[in-house]
C-alpha cells in the first residue's frame, strides 16, 4: 500500500506524453515567459500591498521586507529552473513531485496549487473591482451599490462575518468572464494581451519611480524600522519582536510575510514550460529574468512612497496614486489608476491561464477526469473546458467572498509547494545523478536547504487560521484522492499490466518446463 502511495513517474513517461496529440503548443519564447512572470507579479503588490505592510508592519523597512521576500523566492526559482529544463510539460510543482517524491505527495501539491491559483485569482478579481470602481470614479462614474461589493465583510476587530448592504460584487464577475474567453481564445493572443498590459504597467511604474525620486525626503525613512526588524511567529503567535493587534508580528520580517502574496505567480512561469519553444533554455530564463526585475521595482516603489509620504501616513487602499496626491500631483492619478487596473488584469491573467494547465497534468495521470480536464481544443490547442470551470470559480469566489478572507488562504499553499520543489530537487539529485539538466541549481544541497527553510520561517508566520483552512482543504483532496485518484491512476495501470505480463511470464515458463 505505501510502496504504491509512494510509487514515482519515470521522467522518460513525462516527456512521451507531452508529444502526443493532447500537447499544447509551443509559441512561447524567452521574452513572452518573462512578460508573463512579470505580468503576473507586479500588480497587487505595488499598488495594494506597499500601501498595507508599510502602514501597518514593517515601516520604510518594507524595502528590506520585499528583498527577505525575494531571496526566499530566489532559492526557491532556482528549483523550479532546474525542473522546468528537464521536465518542460505542464503541471509545474505537481510534475516534479511526481517524478520525485511519489503519486501521494504529488496529488497532496496538486491539489495544493488548485487551491493557490483560483483562490489567488478570486482575490487578484476582488482587487481588480475595488481600482475600477476607483478608477471611473475620477469620472463621476459608480457602479451601484448593491453591485459594487461582496454581500459580506470579515471585521477583524470583533473577528466575525458583517453584513455590507450589497448583493454581489459585480466588476469581479465581469473581468473574471472577460478573461476567460480571452484564455479559451488561445495562449498566442493570450500572451499578446498580456505583453500590451505589461508594458502599460511597466512604464508607470518607471514613472511612479523617476518622478516620485525628486519628491523624496530622506527625514521620512527616519525612523526606518518603527516596529523592529524581526516580527516572528509560530502558528499566530509572536515568538521574536513586537505585536500588534490579535497578537499577529509587527516588524520587517513580519512585513515579509504580508508581501509574499505580492511574488505568486513567478512560478506560473513553469506552468507553461510545454508551451515555450525552447523550454529548457528560455523556462529558465523566464523564472529568473521576471524575479530579479520585479524584485528590483518593488523595492525601488517602496523607497520612493515612503520617501514621498511618512508611512502612517501612507493611503492603505490605494498608496502609490495617494502618495502622489499628498505631494501635490493629483494630475497623477488618472495614470496610476489606469496603470493599476491594466496591472492587475495581467496578474488574473496569468493566474488564471496557470490554474488549467495544472488540471491538465493530474488529469493526464488519471488522478481527475481525464474526459473534462484533460480536453484540449482542437483548434485553439488550449485546456478549454477547465479554464472555463475556473473563471466561472473565480467569477463566483470573487464576487460573494470578501478580500480578507480570500487573501489569508493564498501565502500557504504558494510557501508550501515551493518548500516541496526545494526538497524535490535534492531527491532528484540522488535518484538521477545522471538525467540531463540543461539548467543547474547552483550549490545543492545549500540552495534548497535555504529555500526550505526560508519558505517555512514565512509559512509559521502566517496565522493560525490559515493553517486551519490548509489542513482542511487538504483533507477534503485526500478523499478525493483515494476515492478517486488512486482507482483510476495511469501510473497504477502501467504497474499492473507490467506485473500482469510478468506473472503471465513465469506462467509460461513454469508450464514449458
Amino acid at each position: 500500500m505505501v510502496k504504491r502511495l509512494m510509487a514515482r513517474k519515470p521522467l522518460e513517461t513525462i516527456l512521451e506524453e507531452a508529444k502526443g496529440d493532447n500537447r499544447l503548443r509551443r509559441v512561447l519564447g524567452p521574452w513572452a515567459l518573462t512578460s508573463l512572470g512579470i505580468g503576473c507579479v507586479i500588480g497587487t503588490g505595488i499598488f495594494v500591498l506597499t500601501g498595507i505592510a508599510a502602514h501597518d508592519k514593517a515601516g520604510p523597512a518594507l524595502m528590506l521586507s520585499y528583498a527577505v521576500a525575494g531571496v526566499a523566492c530566489v532559492f526557491a526559482a532556482l528549483c523550479y529552473a532546474e525542473f522546468a529544463s528537464m521536465v518542460p510539460v505542464a503541471g509545474s510543482a505537481f510534475t516534479y513531485a511526481y517524478a520525485t517524491v511519489g503519486e501521494l505527495f504529488a496529488w497532496i501539491i496538486g491539489w495544493d496549487l488548485i487551491l493557490e491559483y483560483t483562490v489567488a485569482s478570486a482575490t487578484v478579481a476582488h482587487g481588480w473591482s475595488k481600482y475600477f470602481q476607483d478608477f471611473i470614479g475620477i469620472f463621476h462614474l459608480h457602479v451601484p451599490k448593491v453591485l459594487s461589493n461582496a454581500p459580506f465583510d470579515f471585521d477583524p476587530a470583533i473577528g466575525k462575518l458583517i453584513p455590507t448592504g450589497t448583493w454581489v460584487d459585480f466588476p469581479a464577475i465581469v473581468v473574471a468572464l472577460l478573461v476567460t474567453i480571452i484564455l479559451v481564445k488561445g495562449i498566442k493572443e493570450s500572451a499578446t494581451f498580456n505583453n500590451a498590459m505589461v508594458i502599460l504597467k511597466v512604464a508607470v511604474v518607471l514613472f511612479v519611480i523617476v518622478v516620485g525620486a525628486f519628491y523624496v525626503d530622506p527625514k521620512n525613512w527616519i525612523p526606518f524600522a518603527p516596529y523592529g526588524w524581526t516580527g516572528i511567529s509560530m502558528f499566530g503567535h509572536t515568538v521574536l519582536g513586537q505585536s500588534g493587534e490579535g497578537g499577529l508580528p509587527l516588524g520587517m520580517l513580519a512585513g515579509a510575510g504580508v508581501i509574499f502574496f505580492a511574488y505568486i505567480g513567478f512560478d506560473s512561469v513553469s506552468t507553461h514550460a510545454e508551451e515555450a519553444k525552447n523550454p529548457q533554455r528560455d523556462v529558465p530564463i523566464g523564472i529568473m529574468a521576471s524575479l530579479v526585475i520585479c524584485t528590483a521595482l518593488y523595492i525601488a516603489v517602496t523607497a520612493v512612497i515612503t520617501g514621498m509620504v511618512p508611512y502612517n501616513k501612507i493611503s492603505v487602499e490605494a498608496p502609490v496614486s495617494n502618495a502622489f496626491a499628498q505631494v501635490g500631483l493629483p494630475w497623477a492619478q488618472f495614470l496610476i489608476s489606469l496603470a493599476a487596473v491594466a496591472g492587475i488584469t495581467s496578474v488574473l491573467l496569468v493566474l488564471m491561464l496557470s490554474q488549467p494547465r495544472v488540471m491538465l497534468a493530474m488529469a493526464r495521470d488519471g488522478l481527475v477526469p481525464k474526459s473534462f480536464f484533460g480536453a484540449v481544443h482542437e483548434k485553439f490547442r488550449t485546456p478549454w473546458k477547465s479554464t472555463i470551470l475556473t473563471g466561472c470559480l473565480v467569477a463566483t469566489m470573487g464576487a460573494l467572498i470578501p478580500l480578507r478572507v480570500l487573501a489569508e488562504l493564498v501565502n500557504i499553499g504558494t510557501l508550501l509547494a515551493f518548500v516541496i520543489v526545494c526538497i524535490a530537487v535534492m531527491i532528484m539529485r540522488k535518484t538521477h545523478p545522471d538525467a540531463v539538466r540543461p539548467f543547474h541549481c547552483p550549490w545543492v544541497p545549500v540552495i534548497p536547504i535555504l529555500g526550505v527553510l526560508m519558505c517555512s520561517m514565512l509559512m509559521f508566520a502566517l496565522p493560525k487560521e490559515n493553517w486551519i483552512r490548509l489542513f482542511v482543504w487538504l483533507f477534503i483532496g485526500l478523499l478525493i484522492y483515494f476515492f478517486y485518484g488512486r482507482k483510476h491512476s495511469e501510473l497504477h495501470k502501467r504497474n499492473m499490466s507490467g506485473l500482469e505480463a510478468a506473472q503471465e511470464e513465469v506462467k509460461a515458463q513454469y508450464e514449458d518446463r
